[in-house]
């Protein structure tokens, strides 16, 4: 619970207006409002001021709501949860990773096989990380490989030296 809703539920735990409020503390009514509304927050005179207009420590009106807080973090641990749950798969990674290395094997294939893997990985994979690196890493190798054999094919880069003697 925030501090304007405290301010707002203490008021009415003790039968005040907000016109009461402000007429004790010699403010205007649209402060408190303000207040209660969390557009604006009141000094620290004001504080200890309402907080003795209202019989409530300030220690009461400043502390956060621990059982409220830690109802929320469970509320969105368990969306985290069921997200990873809705999706109905099952964990490929360590699958994933054993296909991205072995396309380093297969040269022209390897191309095809690691860009298909970096589409087919998804973050609920628990090594979905380390997938894309070796798939990436697979890419590169192949792409080096690839112009390896092709500048053999069509001697690119040879320079042939003829024995004059």
């Amino acid at each position: 619970m925030v501090l304007g809703e405290r301010l707002k539920e203490s008021r009415m735990n003790r039968g005040y207006s907000q016109g009461d409020v402000a007429d004790h503390l010699q403010i205007s009514r649209q402060s408190i409002s303000k207040w209660e509304n969390g557009n604006s927050y009141p000094d620290l005179d004001n504080l200890v001021k309402l907080s003795d207009y209202y019989e409530i420590s300030t220690d009461e009106l400043l502390k956060e709501n621990e059982v409220l807080k830690n109802e929320l973090k469970i509320e969105e641990y368990y969306q985290k949860l069921t997200f990873i749950q809705s999706k109905g798969e099952k964990d490929e990674g360590l699958i994933l990773l054993a296909v991205a290395l072995i396309s380093f094997l297969i040269t022209p294939i390897g191309l095809i096989v690691a860009s298909f893997l970096i589409a087919r990985n998804k973050q609920t994979n628990s090594l979905y990380k380390i997938v894309y690196l070796a798939s990436i890493c697979g890419i590169a190798y192949n792409l080096f490989m690839g112009y390896g054999i092709l500048s053999d094919i069509f001697s690119w880069g040879t320079t042939t030296v003829e024995y004059l003697g």
